[in-house]
């Protein structure tokens, strides 16, 4: 925790940018009679009947001192999407960088193996040395602020039914422009004192020390 709270810390420097990762899996819902629109006096209506059409991943990549975050949206969440979704921060995003400082979640596809078993051994190795990597403790992905950003995706643009996954591309990507348009940035506050003192419960006890 402390890790990652002192990464937070760190001044904005264009050749280490602070990258904060996280993924989430979306229902694809399609809808089985047309919905009514909307009229004046009267809401868009839905009816209740739906059909599942599988499941679809995000990878919201944030990069909280510049306002700025993408979405890459896949079919699967395997160890091989997140090796490319690694490979377009390193690639696409970030092709200048000395040192990517990358915080992410303990999921278990989120580790440089995932990345030799996306490419050739030598690549791999290329691509896990632009990272700085910094995971989350577990119970606290919490301070993951990509998971945030999830949270505000899913509130202004998810919350409804979407029935494939190039609609869903479609408006992720919109939502994405119009977020970036406004430099939407993390006022992060939570800072190591305030964990030694909110979170005293979680430190040992040593003897002769005062909590």
């Amino acid at each position: 925790m402390e890790d990652v709270l002192e990464v937070y810390r760190r001044p904005h420097d264009p050749l280490l940018p602070v990258v904060c990762l996280d993924e989430a899996t979306k229902q694809l819902i399609k809808e089985t009679r047309p919905s009514s629109p909307v009229r004046p006096g009267q809401p868009q209506r839905v009816d209740y009947e739906y059909e599942r059409n599988g499941t679809a991943s995000i990878f919201m990549i944030f990069v909280p001192l510049e306002g700025r975050r993408e979405a890459i949206v896949t079919e699967r969440h395997t160890a091989i999407d997140y090796a490319h979704a690694l490979e377009h921060i390193t690639n696409v995003m970030f092709p200048q960088a000395t040192k990517i400082v990358l915080v992410q979640d303990n999921v278990n596809t989120h580790k440089s193996a995932s990345l030799y078993q996306a490419f050739a051994p030598e690549k791999a190795r290329r691509q896990t040395e632009r990272f700085e990597w910094h995971h989350t403790p577990k119970h606290g992905s919490w301070l993951d602020m990509a998971e945030s950003e999830l949270s505000v995706l899913s509130s202004q643009c998810l919350a409804r039914r979407i029935g494939d996954i190039e609609s869903l591309r479609a408006k992720v990507a919109a939502w994405v422009v119009d977020r970036n348009t406004h430099q939407a940035k993390a006022d992060w506050q939570f800072t190591t004192a305030d964990a030694r003192i909110k979170l005293k419960s979680l430190y040992p006890v040593f003897p002769n020390q005062t909590r």
